[in-house]
């Protein structure tokens, strides 16, 4: 089964998640678990969760999409996300972020044609005497102009 199979199995999903079913508040962690196998939370899980927890769809999708780092769709391989924070507004942050929508041609949210990267806005990595900031999966970097940005494209392969 690939890494990033996005259809799984009712069985795939209970094979997942069975380990953390005593865990006390479980949910997340079977959410992260199933986002780290599978690249997303696929549709077929929601209806596993609300019945291996005793709760209702609308509450699984609920905290799906009010945490901003469960995904439904599929993304690129490495994600850049931007901070969008007046912090890094206050440096330019804001045309540095359009300046790499530019060079990949996409808008927010967007994805490669080569499905290397996705670009998401973020509002604070927690950088902000290092702004303007962004993190490239989950490495975090400060105080980046134009020249680090073209080297970041570079070794992610956009």
């Amino acid at each position: 089964m690939s890494a990033r199979q996005a259809t799984p199995s009712t069985d795939d999903i209970t094979t997942i998640i069975a380990p953390l079913t005593d865990l006390e508040g479980p949910l997340l962690p079977m959410l992260h678990a199933l986002q780290d196998q599978y690249g997303l939370i696929p549709d077929a899980a929601v209806p596993v969760l609300a019945e291996t927890l005793n709760i209702g769809r609308a509450e699984v999708h609920g905290v799906i999409s009010f945490y901003h780092d469960f995904r439904t769709n599929p993304v690129g391989r490495h994600v850049i996300k931007i901070c969008r924070s007046e912090a890094c507004q206050a440096v330019d942050g804001g045309a540095l972020g359009q300046r790499v929508l530019d060079l990949l041609g996409l808008d927010w949210g967007g994805t490669t044609a080569n499905g290397a990267v996705t670009v998401e806005p973020v509002y604070c990595l927690g950088m902000c005497a290092c702004a303007p900031a962004l993190m490239v999966d989950k490495t975090v970097h400060g105080r980046v102009d134009e020249a680090k940005i073209e080297t970041i494209l570079q070794e992610v392969g956009a």
